[in-house]
């Protein structure tokens, strides 16, 4: 695809913008980037201003909403148009008025479903069949804009969040690549999102203390957490007298007092409200990563404890 001859502006601060911004850098023009700046102490990556800086993009900074509408009030952009994913900061009617063309925020979800900030991760939780991807024309109100365009995407029952973080930025991608050049040349108009048939939901920042399991779920439940928890919070319990991060599981029929532990199929496993959860991989806390067969073979009596 050749580059679009109008050049846009990027908002995005998150490992999911990164990648977005790897993938729009090929076919549009980036005029800017506006991040996030380092925090201070952080030692670790920060893939946003890493990516900008191998590609030799001009870098803005901006700590919140007060120092983004301080940053437009000095005229920095000439592009009409900008292009916001994973930012992490609230935009201001101002902002978004100084684009003639607004601002496409690229949600991953089906919207109005899971409005908020960890679309992806609650889209596991829920056990729902599919999601997807909105790209909205940014509003004040939280991700309550027009639509342009969204998409659908399966869930297999064993996805993980990474897995389908991965493939919901390829398919908002095969989305922008489609939609931003008609949308510049105005042959787009937004309509509402109830079109999409979804109810209302809302997603919330996860805490680590969602990361405790608790026996009191039903073990459907706690196996898509897992699955949904795998990179953070991870997912922890006491196992008899180990904790341990549990990486894997699956659920089975039987039934025990909530809490208790068992072993099912050579397999360490725990009973739950409703099912046994079966531990396929975990690590206990100072351990490498293990199967539940090699868990039971150095700490089944304290397991079973």
């Amino acid at each position: 695809m050749k580059k679009t001859s109008k050049p846009i502006v990027f908002f995005g601060s998150g490992p999911v913008a990164a990648e977005s911004l790897r993938l729009l850098a090929r076919d549009f023009t980036i005029e800017a980037v506006v991040t996030k700046p380092r925090a201070p102490h952080h030692r670790g990556p920060v893939p946003v201003i890493e990516l900008a800086e191998a590609l030799q993009l001009p870098i803005y900074t901006v700590e919140n909403k007060s120092t983004l509408d301080t940053l437009i009030d000095q005229d920095p952009f000439q592009a009409e148009l900008g292009v916001l994913i994973d930012f992490g900061i609230i935009v201001s009617q101002k902002v978004i008025d100084y684009f003639p063309l607004g601002i496409i925020n690229s949600h991953f979800s089906i919207l109005p479903e899971w409005r908020g900030a960890d679309p992806i991760t609650f889209s596991i939780l829920s056990g729902q069949p599919d999601t997807g991807v909105s790209l909205m024309l940014l509003t004040a109100g939280m991700d309550e804009g027009p639509l342009i365009a969204y998409g659908s995407y399966d869930l297999p029952p064993a996805i993980t969040t990474p897995e389908l973080t991965d493939g919901l930025i390829d398919l908002s991608h095969a989305l922008l690549i489609e939609m931003i050049p008609q949308h510049i040349e105005k042959q787009l108009q937004g309509i509402d999102q109830r079109v999409t048939s979804r109810d209302e939901s809302y997603s919330r920042k996860l805490t680590k203390d969602d990361g405790t399991l608790d026996w009191t779920k039903p073990a459907a439940v706690l196996e898509r957490e897992i699955r949904a928890f795998i990179e953070w919070p991870k997912s922890r319990a006491k196992l008899g007298t180990v904790e341990a991060i549990i990486t894997k599981a699956h659920v089975a029929k039987d039934s025990g007092k909530a809490g208790s532990t068992t072993i099912i199929d050579k397999l360490p496993a725990v009973y739950t409200a409703d099912g046994a959860f079966i531990i396929d991989r975990l690590k206990p806390m100072g351990k490498k990563e293990m199967t539940g067969e090699a868990f039971l073979a150095g700490y089944k009596h304290a397991f079973l404890n």
